[in-house]
């Protein structure tokens, strides 16, 4: 996420003594009173679903870009050709009249396969090598010490097996062997650009507003997304995944902010929670088309345009009222208020724009403009080292930055590693998005019933649990470890759904999009080193998941020693932040949850 506005997230009434006035523009930054747009005309009415809902809509395709690499870079079983026709193949039991029929049974731990070529030669034939045996006798599987073997590279072909996949990015521009580091980038690098994106398109949304940034990122993932299917090379294709990805995050970020903007305070934990379910929903599509086509740039093509109906009503959006107000345009703002009213079927004109300011800064506004005022001082500019001011508040900020980056390393681990689990991985990777609706639905009844502590702990806990668990289960037992994985992905979903509400009550209003904005950064490491972690499962199976196992149960722990904000008013200085889960009472001590330890 990007860092996002965080009275706008909560949607709580900006409380601030400071305000500037551009003298170039001569426009101010005002403050509303937010509540009273939503107690006029409904926290989650008609007008509200139908954006929200519309806009939601789109974040599906942020879903299938970002795992859609899942299948664009899989990797058939392979070896190297022989020179020649072949006439007849070995492999253990198995026989045939070509490569083609036995690759679906190789298993390079297993041995090589052997082949007969028209010309009578006989080879072994491995992934990355190829041996010619010598004044052969016979032809048999067992293998001969009299051979010379050659390394196959860029100047060798490759025979794939087509019956699971027909066409990747890897066997179109052979990516394995000495390059299969290239294949390996493909997730790292699209993370990159998410890194980017969200940088730049969460700055660029407060300059010229969000309707303009949801119009171009969507049109721009439409646009990208088919021309990654028509790129000739490798190269090529990298860069236009980095831009696929720079807009993808840049519509996921001004997303959360545009359906915050548009929905009260009531119904806004449960609205900003399930623009993640949005997310899930693109998962499950980037496994049933993988399922269903096996050519890479057919799959993209389908992936890219499932959500393109998007682009013909999006251009009708409004701007939000809390963007216009910002910049000062009353007169639009009375516009969009008055087909909010209309819409809602309510009476136009019961809410006027200028009734959202409030009375002391219409005031000041008014005496600055008829120059019996100056423009008050700016305040001095934050910086992140004010989030390590105290001991205590860089102890917190360290374990806030924890959970973001475990929340992003275990989702993305838990996604891109579902096909590593066994069984079928279509289905893996469906089931790893389809978990997510619960987690979302319990996460937000939890959040709001029990805390935000007592849900996000115990949430890191049960994912480290699983993960641990599925060390011990028996190999041969898929579905047990499926069982465990999903739960694993389930809990760590929650904790990263609610991380963004938690983090902002955390903080005081001085330093809280400053706090928002480097835990995102920390989910972004987190999404950027979850390719190389899922990727340690050529080394051994579970060691991805034995990696988030640990992280996510010391990190849960640590968690337990974070302040409870349930119920708790936010805060608006760096006291007040610290003095978050103290309870003085004259005759016990004061129990610092933090700390852990009994202070009298």
């Amino acid at each position: 996420m990007s860092p996002i506005r965080a009275p706008l997230l909560l949607g709580i009434p900006v409380k601030a003594n400071i305000y500037k006035l551009s003298v170039a523009s001569q426009t101010c930054q005002r403050v509303m009173s937010v509540e009273r747009i939503f107690d006029e005309f409904g926290h989650f009415k008609r007008f509200q679903a139908c954006l929200y809902f519309a806009a939601v809509f789109q974040a599906i395709a942020c879903g299938i870009h970002y795992l859609a690499s899942v299948f664009l870079v899989e990797r058939p079983n392979f070896v190297c050709a022989p020179p020649g026709n072949i006439t007849d193949v070995l492999y253990g039991n198995h026989t045939g009249a070509s490569l083609e029929e036995v690759l679906p049974f190789f298993k390079p731990a297993n041995g090589p396969m052997v082949v007969r070529t028209a010309v009578g030669q006989q080879w072994e034939l491995s992934t990355c090598q190829r041996a010619q045996r010598m004044n052969p006798t016979d032809f048999t599987y067992e293998q001969v010490v009299n051979r010379t073997t050659e390394k196959c590279d860029e100047n060798y072909h490759y025979v794939y097996d087509h019956s699971e996949v027909y066409q990747s990015i890897v066997t179109d521009w052979d990516l394995v062997c000495d390059r299969e580091w290239l294949a390996k980038l493909c997730q790292p690098t699209f993370m990159m650009g998410v890194l980017v994106g969200a940088l730049v398109f969460g700055d660029i949304a407060d300059r010229v507003g969000r309707r303009r940034i949801l119009m171009i990122t969507s049109l721009c993932q439409f646009v990208f997304g088919v021309s990654v299917a028509f790129t000739g090379n490798y190269y090529l294709f990298m860069v236009i995944r980095f831009l696929l990805a720079m807009v993808s995050s840049g519509y996921l970020v001004v997303v959360f902010v545009y359906v915050t903007e548009f929905t009260g305070n009531k119904v806004r934990t449960w609205t900003s929670m399930h623009v993640h379910a949005a997310f899930a929903a693109g998962i499950m599509m980037v496994a049933i088309t993988g399922y269903l086509v096996r050519t890479w740039w057919i799959y993209q093509i389908i992936l890219s345009t499932c959500t393109s109906p998007f682009l013909f009503f999006c251009w009708k959006f409004p701007e939000t009222p809390f963007y216009l107000m910002a910049k000062g345009r009353l007169q639009e703002t009375q516009v969009l208020l008055d087909s909010i009213a209309c819409f809602n079927g309510l009476e136009p004109g019961r809410l006027r724009a200028e009734d959202l300011l409030e009375p002391k800064e219409a005031l000041l506004e008014k005496e600055v403009a008829m120059g019996r005022a100056q423009p008050a001082e700016p305040e001095r500019k934050l910086s992140i080292l004010d989030l390590f001011g105290t001991w205590r508040m860089a102890w917190r900020t360290v374990t806030v930055w924890a959970v973001w980056f475990i929340g992003s390393l275990g989702y993305y681990v838990f996604s891109l590693g579902s096909i590593n689990l066994g069984g079928n991985q279509y289905i893996n990777l469906f089931l790893a998005g389809a978990v997510e609706f619960p987690s979302y639905l319990i996460g937000c009844y939890a959040m709001d019933r029990v805390g935000r502590k007592r849900t996000c702990a115990p949430a890191l806990l049960l994912a480290g649990t699983a993960c641990v668990l599925i060390i011990v289960v028996p190999n041969d037992n898929e579905v047990l470890v499926i069982i465990l994985s999903m739960t694993g992905k389930f809990a760590i979903a929650i904790a990263f759904g609610l991380i963004y509400l938690y983090t902002c009550e955390l903080y005081p209003t001085i330093i809280r999009s400053l706090a928002v904005g480097s835990g995102s950064m920390m989910c972004r490491v987190g999404s950027i080193v979850a390719p190389f972690c899922v990727y340690l499962a050529d080394i051994w199976q579970y060691l991805p998941q034995l990696i988030v196992g640990i992280l996510a149960f010391i990190i849960g722990v640590l968690t337990l020693l974070l302040p409870e904000t349930l119920g708790e008013p936010l805060t608006s200085t760096m006291e007040e932040a610290e003095a978050l889960g103290r309870k003085n009472s004259p005759d016990q001590g004061t129990k610092d949850p933090e700390e852990g330890v009994e202070m009298n």
